[in-house]
């Protein structure tokens, strides 16, 4: 290994707070790659990029596909080492203290400190658990929405009671004819405003789930549902379908490194530090006692990484980077805006 192959921070996911580690990572004057396991930035939000994202700080309502645009520009302000398609298998330190990722690709990168930001970590969809269900994927039973139009004018049924599954009630409420939602439980998951919302503007049917499709050829024309507690059930004429019942998340070989893992993701303290030093964590996939699972607090919790990476390294280092109006390594691009 020579100097130019080790990296003061390595950042395993490319999401948003893989992408805001970056940028600010940068700030700090800090030698950056990044390894993302798919093929570009953005990590989880690609599962809804048409959904309009409401609660960033400072941003107007915003199409989640040019929020991700605009977050990838950002990551790219101090020219950081990207790395795609390749996923981290393998850690282990040196006698120098420094870390060796060995990737599926069989290379290998180099680290002073690393920061896991992998988000919901390998992701599977829930999909619905009906023999013959996947017949219909191609046509018109849906795991994620990319277009809205398609479903205008039609009768939509959605069935979930998540963030997401609400979300997309709302959104398609605008477009379709006529959204159903149905759900195991009478309680929806989701932000308080939405779901009183949702019963405003859609067809509810709780404690529902779906027992049995319909189809006419390879379209779903009718879907059955039963009542959870007395069985009672109705049969509705659908155009489409859209199952939103979650993700299931593997987290791989960061099960192997020593990490201390709870129910809800890596565990790491206010200063995002895990319990292997030099390893830090941020975004979806850490918990912490003042945890905010927004895009905003992946911010905080990448921002609080990063400085603690420094301090790592440096521990005569300020605790965070000058605010950006006062930082050196902007005085350039300032002028590049404005001459």
């Amino acid at each position: 290994m020579n100097k130019d192959e080790l990296y003061d921070v390595t950042i395993i996911g490319g999401g948003p707070a893989g992408m805001y580690a970056a940028f600010y990572g940068g700030m700090r004057n800090m030698k950056i790659k990044l390894i993302e396991g798919a093929g570009e930035l953005g990590g989880f939000l690609h599962t809804y990029s048409e959904k309009t994202i409401w609660d960033v700080g400072g941003i107007p309502p915003i199409r989640c596909d040019k929020l991700i645009s605009w977050l990838a520009g950002q990551a790219l302000t101090f020219e950081p080492t990207l790395v795609f398609n390749q996923r981290v298998d393998d850690l282990q330190r040196q006698a120098d203290g420094t870390f060796i990722l060995r990737t599926n690709t069989g290379q290998q990168h180099y680290t002073r400190t690393v920061i896991i930001a992998a988000g919901r970590g390998i992701t599977e969809l829930q999909k619905l658990d009906i023999e013959g269900a996947d017949r219909y994927e191609l046509t018109n039973l849906y795991y994620t929405v990319q277009d809205l139009s398609s479903f205008r004018n039609k009768h939509v049924l959605i069935s979930g009671g998540g963030n997401s599954a609400v979300d997309w009630a709302l959104e398609l409420a605008e477009v379709a004819e006529r959204v159903t939602v149905v759900h195991r439980s009478t309680e929806f998951r989701a932000m308080e405003r939405n779901v009183a919302s949702i019963h405003e503007l859609t067809n509810i049917r709780t404690p529902y789930q779906i027992i049995q499709l319909h189809g006419q050829g390879e379209q779903i024309h009718q879907v059955t549902i039963a009542h959870m507690t007395n069985n009672v059930t109705e049969r509705l004429d659908v155009d489409a379908v859209i199952i939103n019942h979650g993700y299931s998340g593997n987290y791989g070989s960061l099960l192997n490194w020593g990490l201390r893992i709870g129910e809800s993701g890596l565990i790491v303290n206010e200063q995002a530090e895990t319990n292997v030093a030099g390893i830090f964590g941020a975004g979806d996939c850490v918990t912490h006692k003042s945890k905010v699972r927004l895009i905003a607090g992946a911010f905080n919790d990448a921002a609080l990484a990063i400085n603690s990476a420094k301090r790592y390294l440096d521990p005569e280092a300020p605790g965070m980077a000058y605010v950006s109006s006062h930082n050196e390594r902007f005085r350039e691009l300032n002028k590049k805006l404005y001459n």
